[in-house]
């Protein structure tokens, strides 16, 4: 995980891991956002509230506020032709029940062509993935 120091002490992590190139949060804020750039994030270049709305649009997860309020209710839905959305307290556990990873958002792969399963890489796209 990174983290991006911006206006107001906010702070954005980005998680690379659950990242599957939505673009959200480069349309939404292309000057924080410039995948072209290095650092890639300068969560600096726009006022506390964008980055934070621009943030709310990721929906994998892994673009996050730190230390923001945490939503309660889990909600579950599929994005077109791509991964299974989740938000809320997420517990990833392994075959023997020992918790790997504890998310707000996640993308699940539905297209089973991840190679960072089972978090969607955006895989769906280049093998046109169809639901």
């Amino acid at each position: 995980m990174k983290e991006y120091a911006g206006n107001d002490g906010v702070v954005v992590e980005w998680r690379p891991d659950l990242c599957y190139h939505s673009r959200n949060c480069v349309r939404a804020l292309p000057l924080v956002f410039d995948p072209d750039r290095r650092p890639w994030i300068d969560a600096a270049a726009a006022s506390a509230d964008e980055v934070r709305a621009a943030v709310a649009g990721c929906p994998s997860g892994a673009l996050r506020i730190k230390a923001e309020q945490r939503q309660a209710v889990v909600e579950v839905g599929p994005s077109a032709n791509g991964p299974l959305l989740v938000r809320g307290p997420i517990k990833i556990v392994d075959a023997d029940g020992n918790v790997v990873q504890e998310l707000e958002k996640a993308a699940f792969c539905r297209c089973g062509g991840s190679q960072n399963k089972p978090f969607c890489d955006g895989t769906h796209k280049t093998i046109g993935f169809v639901a």
